[in-house]
């Protein structure tokens, strides 16, 4: 959804970018150690999560911070010894500064000359959110706010301050997520040895590439000398080693295509028939490779390869009374034979969303020989144990990844380790003398999965001294013939990649960069939208709107049942506005309605002691027109007076808040001629635009339309999502301009609603979603719903698959996801937005009668902590004021696992934006309900 206040995503200047190269950011790191912080050693790979601030923007360092026990990305700040201060627009959920004691003595940046942080800053200038999950090696900008994104042990954030552009693509951080990980996995065995003591080196990976790329048979395939046909397992590992070096290489990609056409697959991995038990080895080769290159191992080659896989696990041995063909015990995987085929199918699984079955992982396990290391074939009990380092290399690095299996991988890595020569290498075999590049390169990427960097960089030392002149490296040292194998396995753990990383599937960056906070509202596109009674959703399969009003109408979300909270005792009033829109759009709870309305318009306060106008900003010089037009709506939608809602003319301030030109020196305040104050997106422009028409001032919004024009693309007929900074055109700024102008009667506003129409009907994906700026997105989805339906006869079709889509994104609860990738479970934003947008029913049009309604008190407090009490005076309804001071810390929106940020209609649910920047709470209460039972016991998770 287009809103400023998504995440913005942040830019290193060019001077830090070159001091944090990878040495220089390791040199730079410094750990946070104030004495309310977690002691950064406490943090492990497997044990809680890592944040690394990069103060470079001031010549600051990175500075680390570990929280033992993680719950939520802001409070990963918090516990790693970091001080942060929000907007006064958005309060604390919209992270505008961040300080730590180790620069400066603490004091936050940017200053107060820097960036006042009234509104949401502009998006080349804040701290963007970069998030990485175990064993991932890149950064991805967070779908979601810090308050929001719920953390597992190993994971690492990272904030950076500057900007970005839209595709993510810069911006990122200038250190690698390993670079701030935990040092270590579980705790390795005091009795290891310690890492050869070898002098640094790197592997010449454009080299080594270039050298297999050329071992390549029209870029697709290894053919051995003398053959004609593929040599697949040998192609299969070339493509591994490119992804590694590069997710999207295009050489990996073009063989993943090669293997994927059916004939090829059927030869490799069926070659008893392709109605036959695949060679699970090779069936899980390629599923592999089909993870690393972006395909789809369920739909590969004509073949679901996870599927057949999972298919083919023996259930009993050669000993049953009926045994199956190519199975030796339960757990195996049929026609495998070897440790390396069963360890690559369990990955395969795992990293393919599969969970294995138990008796598959249990298998690998019980291989285990008596010195930790693993065999090279799947031996039964009382045959002999002779382990081999680059098998149990692999074997470890698959029990990692499945859990459940510490003690057998630490007496494996432990082994390795102890394997390892002084020189920094591993033999092939126990009994081997020479160093193996192939055996070396194997274990070098375990032991860097596993924390042990020091051992791995050894290894990768040595590899450096022995690569050949061509790129290649052979089998072992003093020979000099190149051995593909031996290449592949260098060349990733040169990469610092491992294959199950190289394998992991990793969230696709957002597309659109932020916009400002609260301006987008839900709803839209109906001729003749609903009065009192609930509406009725247009035909067809779509999500249960009367089950997913209860939801925003919750208590547990709706604080008092008067607003939803971003952090606690701090009222997000956009969003509060986005769940009236749904609740008016639906109307199946027009009583709750009334009360959020009355709340706003009535003089109610938050716990903070703020109004809605303290949000607006109305009659300051922050006046933000996308906010008093979001506000405007709701009033003009629910029968209120825009020009004197909550004492004020919103509808004069619009007027008043048009730019006669661009303000350079405020660039924030007026992008140009029309622009409203500091609407920064197409977002908030549209909404005062749909203000002022529904309130008869046409004449008045005439330069904000034509401003509006100005920002279409003309190429495609599309918008982008900012204002006055470059950004791509999106689904929700095109859905909702198209709103504003379709209410224009003449015949260039209409073709250009026609002209986006047909555009955002092309941008449709075939499981009827949306792309937004968390992925497949129900913001998104739902909006273009809302846009479709201006002209719902002629994109029934897209508007069916749409709902169809939005049904299948509603959780048990009623609510929604934000994505359908991404972090599971329902969010009050994206909730609102799908509600109020699977009806159809524009922004323009939306009618709510709440005539039949009548003002209630305010509940009096029941004392549970984690709540606070809104204040809200009905003067000539009731008597007087009715309510009290706000009391408890206020778990709002926050309380469940549905609450958070995202899919907001203006206020942050854009792309990148809806993460970082809005920061919206989930769990606030739990969070702290937690680190003060841990703070008490004095324990450490």
């Amino acid at each position: 959804m287009g809103t400023e206040q998504q995440a913005r995503r942040g830019l290193l200047s060019a001077l830090t970018a070159f001091l944090l190269t990878l040495g220089a950011a390791l040199t730079h790191l410094t750990v946070a150690s104030p004495a309310s912080a977690d002691p950064i050693a406490k943090c492990t790979r497997t044990k809680g999560a890592i944040v690394a601030v990069d103060f470079g923007k001031w010549g600051g360092p990175v500075v680390r911070g570990c929280d033992t026990t993680p719950t939520t990305g802001y409070e990963l700040l918090q516990a790693g010894g970091f001080t942060t201060e929000g907007t006064g627009h958005d309060g604390p959920a919209f992270v505008c500064r961040i300080g730590n004691p180790s620069f400066k003595a603490g004091q936050k940046h940017p200053t107060p000359a820097q960036e006042d942080c009234v509104l949401t800053p502009q998006a080349t200038a804040y701290w963007s959110y970069w998030i990485a999950s175990p064993g991932q090696r890149k950064w991805t900008y967070s779908p979601l706010g810090a308050m929001s994104r719920t953390l597992k042990p190993g994971d690492v954030d990272a904030w950076v301050f500057g900007g970005t552009d839209i595709g993510g693509t810069k911006g990122r951080p200038s250190f690698t997520p390993d670079d701030v990980r935990a040092e270590g996995g579980d705790p390795p065995n005091p009795s290891d040895p310690p890492a050869p003591n070898v002098p640094p080196g790197t592997i010449d990976l454009p080299a080594a590439t270039r050298w297999l790329t050329d071992r390549l048979t029209n870029g697709q395939r290894v053919v051995n000398d003398g053959d004609t046909t593929p040599n697949y397992l040998a192609t299969t590992e070339v493509a591994y080693a490119l992804a590694a070096t590069d997710s999207e290489h295009p050489t990996a990609r073009r063989i993943a295509a090669f293997l994927g056409r059916p004939e090829h697959t059927d030869a490799y991995a069926y070659p008893a028939g392709k109605d036959e038990a695949p060679d699970a080895t090779a069936a899980a080769r390629l599923a592999l490779v089909a993870e690393a290159t972006g395909k789809d191992p369920r739909n590969f080659g004509g073949h679901d390869l996870l599927g057949d896989l999972l298919a083919n696990v023996c259930l009993s041995g050669s000993d049953a009374p009926q045994p199956v063909p190519g199975c030796a015990t339960e757990g195996d995987f049929r026609t495998t034979g070897q440790t390396e085929g069963q360890t690559l199918a369990v990955i395969a699984l795992l990293n393919g969303g599969v969970t294995p079955p138990a008796e598959a992982v249990t298998r690998l396990a019980q291989l285990q020989c008596d010195d930790g290391g693993f065999p090279s074939f799947l031996i039964l009990d009382g045959q002999v144990c002779e382990s081999e380092a680059p098998t149990t290399a692999l074997v470890v690095l698959a029990l990692q990844r499945a859990g459940g299996h510490t003690p057998v991988v630490t007496k494996a890595r432990s082994s390795l380790k102890k394997a390892q020569f002084k020189t920094g290498a591993w033999p092939a075999a126990s009994y081997s003398v020479p160093g193996s590049a192939y055996a070396t390169g194997w274990v070098a990427q375990t032991l860097r999965a596993l924390g042990d960097r020091a051992h791995a960089n050894a290894a990768v030392s040595w590899l450096s001294r022995q690569q050949l002149p061509g790129g290649s490296f052979a089998f072992e040292e003093g020979t000099t013939d190149p051995l593909l194998y031996a290449t592949t396995a260098a060349v990733i753990a040169g990469a610092k990649s491992d294959l199950v990383t190289l394998t992991t599937k990793e969230p696709v960056p957002p597309t659109t960069p932020p916009t400002t906070p609260p301006t987008t509202p839900p709803t839209t596109p109906p001729t003749t939208p609903p009065t009192t009674g609930p509406t009725a959703p247009p035909t067809g399969e779509g999500p249960d709107l009367r089950k997913g009003s209860a939801y925003l109408a919750d208590h547990k979300r709706l604080i008092q049942g008067r607003y939803y909270e971003g952090s606690p005792r701090f009222a997000d009033y956009g969003m509060t506005i986005d769940g009236a829109y749904a609740l008016a759009a639906t109307g199946h709870d027009n009583a709750t309605l009334r009360n959020i309305v009355d709340f706003l318009d009535k003089g109610g306060k938050d716990a903070s002691n703020r109004g809605v106008h303290d949000w607006t900003k109305i009659g300051t010089k922050y006046a933000g027109g996308g906010f008093i037009g979001k506000t405007a709506v709701l009033a003009e939608s629910v029968g209120r007076d825009p020009r004197n809602f909550g004492g004020k003319d919103l509808i004069a301030a619009l007027a008043q808040g048009t730019c006669a030109a661009a303000t350079p020196a405020e660039p924030r305040k007026c992008a140009g001629k029309g622009n409203y104050t500091y609407a920064t997106s197409v977002f908030s422009q549209s909404l005062g635009i749909i203000a002022q028409v529904r309130a008869g001032e046409t004449a008045a919004a005439a330069q904000p339309v034509t401003y509006l024009k100005s920002l279409r693309d003309p190429a495609t007929g599309a918008w982008p999502s900012l204002i006055g900074e470059a950004s791509d055109i999106e689904v929700d700024s095109t859905a909702m301009a198209a709103m504003a102008l379709d209410l224009l009667p003449d015949a260039d506003s209409q073709a250009s609603v026609d002209r986006a129409l047909g555009w955002l009907a092309d941008q449709q994906l075939p499981d009827g979603g949306f792309p937004g700026a968390s992925g497949n997105s129900v913001n998104s989805a739902a909006l273009a719903v809302q846009g479709l339906s201006l002209d719902a006869g002629k994109y029934q079709a897209e508007i069916a698959k749409a709902r169809k889509f939005l049904a299948s994104q509603q959780n048990k609860d009623g609510g929604f996801n934000v994505s359908k990738d991404g972090q599971a479970g329902s969010d009050v934003r994206a909730s609102a937005q799908a509600v109020g947008g699977a009806t159809g029913i524009s922004f323009g049009v939306l009618t709510r009668d709440m005539s039949a309604t009548t003002p209630e008190p305010v509940p009096s407090i029941t004392g549970q902590p984690g709540t606070s009490t809104p204040v809200i005076i009905t003067e000539g309804e009731n008597g007087g004021a009715s309510g009290g001071q706000a009391t408890g810390t206020g778990a709002g929106a926050g309380a469940g696992a549905g609450s958070g940020n995202l899919a907001a209609t203006g206020s942050q649910a854009i792309g990148l934006a809806v993460a970082a920047v809005l920061l919206v709470l989930v769990g606030w209460g739990t969070t702290h309900a937690a680190r003060r039972r841990r703070e008490t016991d004095g324990g450490q998770a």
